[in-house]
């Protein structure tokens, strides 16, 4: 296996709509569609050629049923999502007069346990920051992380309000088996105080490979020391929602099956860019 993603599998809500009056209804376009950082980030590994699977939790419903069917349908690994007794996670995306707002249902992610976990051996395992910094979650992340074994062992901030409630030195000390970190440009600065590719440099102290994903201002890498820089791919946006973690599908893959540091940073800018130019979070599929 290239990549293993561990953290969530979700259905995904987005309505765009103009100003909503209080009380009051608007007309809008709403579209539904699987999602989940983990989901999200495998799906692009594989749809890049990475051999991919997910481990994640989904309800006894007919939505888990569905987000296992699409996750087989794009040639992801599916056979470590676990049905619990609970309800499929749900993330409300409202996107309103170019504003973003989240609403997470974490649903059956939240029933992860560390007795879910299969053997983690692939040449990435990537632990959800979504997982690790909160409740119930942490204790399955760091279990994950004591047991993987992986040149590439990754983590990713998720979050920046998140870091910051966590604690950077706290989330340094807990990630302290992972070689490779996956921040934006939010998130590097909640855990080094510091932007760009500055951020890069300092979270590279701390990892083998440390990425910070600038958005239009496109990405900075660091790997042994070495720093990368790409720009951004030139993008309408109409949604950037999953964006990151296309980019760490991507790059991941790419750089578990042996491209150099430069040519995956690339490739995983344009990734992104696809997404944040498209009304879909994953890919067109592969014919």
């Amino acid at each position: 296996m290239d990549l293993i993603c561990i953290g969530d599998v979700m259905l995904d809500v987005h309505a765009r709509f103009g100003q909503l009056a209080r009380g009051g209804d608007v007309h809008g376009r709403v579209l539904v569609q699987p999602g989940g950082t983990s989901a999200n980030t495998a799906v692009w590994g594989a749809w890049d050629g990475a051999r991919s699977a997910v481990v994640a939790a989904v309800g006894d419903d007919l939505l888990g049923e569905l987000l296992i069917r699409s996750l087989n349908e794009r040639g992801v690994h599916t056979g470590w999502v676990r049905r619990h007794a609970a309800r499929t996670g749900t993330m409300l995306v409202a996107l309103e007069e170019g504003e973003r707002s989240m609403v997470a249902d974490r649903g059956a992610n939240a029933t992860l346990t560390a007795s879910d976990l299969p053997v983690l051996e692939a040449g990435a395992v990537l632990v959800s920051g979504y997982l690790l910094l909160q409740e119930p979650g942490y204790d399955t992340a760091l279990a994950a992380l004591e047991r993987a074994r992986s040149p590439f062992l990754a983590v990713e901030a998720a979050s920046w309000p998140l870091v910051e409630a966590f604690g950077a030195d706290r989330y340094f000390d807990e990630t302290s088996s992972a070689t490779v970190v996956l921040a934006n440009e939010d998130e590097a600065r909640a855990l080094t105080g510091l932007e760009g590719a500055e951020a890069a440099r300092a979270l590279g102290e701390h990892y083998r490979v440390a990425a910070v994903k600038r958005g239009p201002d496109g990405a900075a890498l660091v790997v042994d020391g070495a720093l990368y820089e790409a720009a951004a791919e030139p993008a309408d946006e109409v949604d950037p929602t999953g964006a990151g973690d296309a980019f760490d599908g991507v790059l991941l893959g790419r750089l578990v099956r042996g491209e150099e540091p430069q040519a995956a940073l690339e490739a995983a800018c344009r990734a992104g860019a696809s997404v944040v130019a498209s009304a879909q979070t994953w890919p067109e599929a592969r014919t």
